[in-house]
This record gives C-alpha cells, sequence and structure tokens, in this order.
C-alpha cells in the first residue's frame, strides 16, 4: 500500500524483520531514519506503523545527526528519569521515620515487615511536602531492605491480644540498651541438617547436562547423622555466631553458644559491656518454659559478671526473629544446591557467608555431647536472681549475677 509516495507496505515489512527487535534508541533511529527516507508525510506513516510516539521518532532524527555513542549504551549521557532521592535530599531518611512506627525491626529494631500500604505511607510523606506517589513508595522500599511477603503458617492457635505491644516492648528496650552501647543479640535454632550426599535445596552453577549426583533417599546416615546449627546475630554489628552441634538442641547448648560468641566476638566488639540483650524464640531450647534455659542462663551471668536482659517473642511469632532474616537465610543461600558432605563444610560454608551490607559471620564446631531430658527442680529455681519485668514478666526478665555465696549447683 502506498500514501502518495510512501509505500508503507515495505516499511512494514523492515520494521517487522528488524527494526522491531532493536534496542530502545536502535528502534528510534530505525524509525527516524525510515521517516527521513520517505520524506514528506514520512513521519506520521512511520509512527502509525511502529507505535511509536512522532516525539520519539524526532529524537531519533536528533540521534541521526549526532555523533554516535560509546559501546553498549542505550542513552547518551544524563538520559533518563533522575531518582527521586537525587531531587529531595530528605525523601530516604523522612520515608525511613514513617516506616519505623509500624516496622518491627531495621538495623537497631529484633524485626523487619512493613504494615503500612503503599498509598497511606505516600500520603504521609505528602503531608511532610514531599511530591510522591504510592507507585515511587513501592520502588523505594527495597532500596531500605523491606518488602512486601505473603502470609506464612506460624501461628499455633489464635493472635496473642499483647503480641504488638510486646514487639513494641522489644523495640524499645533493644534501642535503650544499643543507645547505652551495650550489646544486643537474637539468637535461634536453624533447622538441623543431614549430613551425607543429600539433595540441599537450591541451584547452583555446573556444566550444561552435569547435574551433581546424589541420594535418591534422604534416610539419616548413621555415622555421620545430623548438625544442629545454632545462631548468634549481633543486631548492631551486623555479624552472626553459629556454633555447630553434634548431638541434641538443648537449653545447655543454646547458652554454650552465647558463650562463645561472647568468647569469639562479643568481648572484642564490646569490651566495656555490662548488660547483654537477648531476644529470642518463646520455644524450643530457648522456650520461655524452659527451666535449663533459665539455669544455664545464671550460670552464665555468674561466669561472666554480665547483667543479662532477656526477651521473648510471642507465641506464633517465630519467623519474625531477626536472625532468621539478616543471618540464618543468607546461610540457606551460601550452600543452596551444595550437598553438606561432612560437618566441616557445614562450618566452612557458614563462615563464608556475605552480604552487600557487610554482613559477618564466624562458626565452628561444638562436639560436646548435651544430654536432653535435664530436671530442674523447685529448689534449683529459688536460688536464681531472676526478675520479671512489670509487663509480662514470662516474656521479659533480668538475671543478674549472684554473689559466690548464693551460688549452687
Amino acid at each position: 500500500m502506498r500514501v502518495g509516495m510512501i509505500d508503507t507496505q515495505a516499511i512494514r515489512q523492515r520494521w517487522e524483520s528488524v527494526g522491531s527487535k532493536l534496542d530502545e534508541r536502535g528502534r528510534r533511529v530505525f524509525a527516524a531514519g525510515e521517516a527521513r527516507a520517505a520524506g514528506w508525510g514520512g513521519l506520521a506513516a512511520v509512527s502509525e506503523i511502529t507505535g511509536l510516539a512522532r516525539s520519539t521518532i524526532g529524537r531519533g532524527l536528533k540521534d541521526l545527526d549526532a555523533a554516535p555513542l560509546p559501546k553498549g549504551r542505550e542513552r547518551r549521557k544524563g538520559g533518563g528519569r533522575r531518582h527521586l532521592s537525587s531531587q529531595d535530599a530528605t525523601l530516604i531518611e523522612d520515608l525511613r521515620r514513617v516506616i519505623e512506627p509500624a516496622t518491627l525491626g531495621d538495623p537497631m529494631r529484633p524485626l523487619l515487615w512493613v504494615s503500612k500500604s503503599h498509598d497511606k505511607v505516600a500520603d504521609a510523606l505528602q503531608k511532610q511536602g514531599h511530591e510522591i506517589s504510592a507507585s515511587s513508595v513501592k520502588r523505594l522500599l527495597p532500596t531500605l531492605g523491606y518488602s512486601r511477603q505473603s502470609n506464612r503458617k506460624a501461628d499455633e492457635g489464635s493472635k496473642h491480644p499483647d503480641r504488638n505491644a510486646q514487639f513494641e516492648h522489644i523495640n524499645v528496650k533493644a534501642l535503650a540498651a544499643q543507645a547505652a552501647g551495650q550489646p544486643v543479640i537474637s539468637v535461634d535454632t536453624k533447622k538441623k541438617e543431614l549430613i551425607g550426599n543429600y539433595k540441599n535445596g537450591g541451584t547452583d552453577y555446573r556444566p550444561k547436562g552435569d547435574p551433581r549426583r546424589v541420594k535418591v533417599h534422604d534416610f539419616e546416615d548413621k555415622e555421620l547423622g545430623k548438625v544442629v546449627p545454632y545462631g548468634v546475630y549481633d543486631v548492631g554489628a551486623n555479624a552472626g555466631w553459629v556454633s555447630v552441634g553434634i548431638t541434641s538442641d538443648t537449653a545447655q547448648f543454646a547458652v554454650a553458644s552465647i558463650r562463645r560468641w561472647l568468647d569469639a566476638m562479643g568481648r572484642r566488639r564490646y569490651p566495656k559491656a555490662r548488660e547483654l540483650t537477648i531476644t529470642a524464640d518463646g520455644g524450643g531450647s530457648n522456650g520461655t518454659r524452659v527451666r535449663l534455659w533459665k539455669v544455664e542462663l545464671q550460670k552464665l551471668a555468674d561466669q561472666t559478671g554480665l547483667v543479662l536482659n532477656v526477651h521473648h517473642y510471642p507465641p506464633g511469632t517465630s519467623k519474625w526473629n531477626k536472625i532468621e532474616h539478616r543471618l540464618f537465610c543468607h546461610i540457606t543461600q551460601t550452600w543452596r544446591g551444595r550437598p553438606l558432605v561432612d560437618r566441616m563444610a557445614v562450618v566452612e560454608l557458614i563462615a563464608a557467608t556475605t552480604t552487600k551490607a557487610g554482613l559477618k559471620v564466624e562458626s565452628a564446631l561444638d562436639t560436646a555431647t548435651y544430654e536432653k531430658g535435664i530436671k530442674v527442680s523447685n529448689a534449683e529455681m529459688k536460688t536464681l536472681d531472676i526478675q520479671g519485668d512489670a509487663f509480662h514478666p514470662e516474656w521479659n526478665y533480668t538475671i543478674r549475677p549472684r554473689s559466690a555465696a548464693n551460688r549452687s549447683g
């Protein structure tokens, strides 16, 4: 078909076979070349055929007369929309402050999740004088380390009415401790791992057609067994310690891991520490009802002279434990697609874990035997120097060092 002297059919064929397959600048320049070759009326015809705006083809005409771009560039220097933060110096910090009241976590807090909608956040920022839309808030949140996450089955039973209040209580205590220069750690047990040539989740680069061969069935090797990684995450330092146990996940093992963190990392970073704030799940070896956990913490306080401030997350919220998102998930990424063939492989892979945010991890094998089923009597519990907080003393309590005369066992 011809429009005047323009052969639109030929232009369409060239566009479909060549022009439409080019990059952004290539399409623009191709269309401009066709419009110039077509002469009068060519701009309108090429715009209709290619779907490119006339203004875009107009820029392509300027590109035709300009010097070539450096190899690998699609736009001239300075092209593209400027980042919002470059136009508004206080936007990022104001966004962070708007998010924080509804956030249970950041580099200073134990949790990291967002409960405000993009529209509400944008509205709050607009009231502070920022020109920003909900879609821009959505693009900026990942730069601060936030993401939308789907629901995860974690709660057992109904939600505790004081759950959010406990989150805020933990945040206040953690911030106060850090402001005073005292360490705050998040602790938990990572899931047990089979040792041997077993399939590990995820993928890794291998020669094409040569996947790593592993055992078909995940039956535990009686000689190699499993390992139990117990982690200690230093919230202020963005650093972690992982003790790799070979027997049972008990309260003795948990507190021994905290002690090893103190010896290997904590004392070096906090030489003048007087207190240690510990945030932990409400269950497992460091659970709120585990007497042996409190007995072992008392021994730690006696040995180190540290006042231990312990805060447990409410029931059903273990998946929001800071250590899960700042340490364990990165360890899982480090060994994805790699069989954990022996115990030292686990230790070395954990210690090799790093992030762009500067995470540092140390790890060591704990070959001690930790017995299960150790009972703690009422009489022994009465010897502890433990004081519950006014707010939920079963979740929040302080353990102070005892004098030698008051110690037993």
